[in-house]
């Protein structure tokens, strides 16, 4: 079950890019869309988790905070802050780093989740897969320190977001996990508005339905469910196992811009889903028990 799951998140998930760009479009600026749909993730978990105010101790509490910076406020700042110095292509490679990131650093804090070499295989080949995904036929990469630094910079701040949970997921619940991730995200995003760009309200304000139906999927269903599930996921299955479905994310996207963008799908990328479905079964499975 908590497969098939993580499955349905990974493709809520990879529609997510698709749904952005029409707000991109529209006008609204990534902080902007950010804000708002954590805003409606946060009132959501609000309504459904509101005993429990803080955690047990002051650690944890810091480690709720690093949660919702890393998995929050830092991770979208930094990752829309690579597109705007890098093409699309090289972010979304390198943000599809953030599996083998994953697991790098749990294995130097946790000897249990250190990967077999079957599940290096797997996630090796699931990421060459993700990459003729993305070039999807155009094998041209611009290179630009700045902002493919700033992607790896996104891929290591979920990196440490599986770390953080991994720290805490067995102490309290998911509910409460994930209401806190809101609403520290949204209190550690407030510096940018005050600071680099105002929330801009006038388009908020202007009621149009393209904008708010996409930001009602993104806060509604993206974020609180999307969050309330993985974290569930990353407690049953582990934070290597559940992180390597992210793979399947550029895939998802690829799917969903041809039939809502009409963007084409080259026979390479058909290719690249095919490696990156067969690594993603050598990562995620479980070893046989010898007789």
């Amino acid at each position: 079950m908590a497969h098939l799951i993580a499955i349905l998140v990974v493709l809520i998930w990879g529609t997510t890019f698709v749904s952005s760009k029409v707000l991109l479009n529209s006008g609204l600026l990534p902080a902007d869309i950010f804000f708002v749909r954590f805003v409606i993730a946060y009132i959501c978990m609000l309504s459904i988790s509101h005993k429990r105010l803080f955690a047990n101790t002051k650690a944890d509490e810091l480690t709720l905070v690093g949660l919702g910076m890393m998995g929050g406020s830092i991770y979208f700042l930094v990752e829309n802050m690579a597109l705007l110095h890098s093409t699309s292509s090289n972010v979304s490679i390198l943000v599809s780093t953030t599996p083998l990131v994953t697991a790098m650093l749990l294995a130097i804090f946790y000897k249990s989740e250190r990967l077999s070499m079957r599940q290096v295989i797997g996630s090796i080949l699931a990421f060459v897969g993700v990459v003729l995904v993305v070039l999807n036929g155009q094998f041209v990469l611009h290179l630009n320190p700045l902002g493919d630094a700033l992607a790896l910079g996104a891929s290591l701040t979920w990196g440490f977001y599986s770390l953080f949970m991994r720290r805490i997921m067995g102490r309290y619940s998911a509910d409460f996990i994930t209401r806190k991730v809101f609403f520290y995200g949204l209190m550690t995003i407030m510096p940018y508005f005050a600071i680099v760009h105002p929330l801009d309200i006038d388009i908020l304000a202007s009621g149009n339905m393209t904008i708010w139906g996409n930001l009602l999927f993104l806060g509604f269903i993206a974020s609180t469910g999307g969050y309330l599930l993985w974290n569930w996921v990353m407690r049953q299955l582990g934070a290597v196992k559940s992180t390597n479905y992210i793979y399947l994310q550029p895939l998802v996207t690829m799917i969903a811009g041809a039939f809502i963008l009409g963007e084409r799908i080259t026979l390479l990328a058909i290719a690249g889903a095919v490696i990156l479905i067969t690594g993603m079964i050598l990562a995620v499975r479980k070893k046989r028990s010898k007789i």
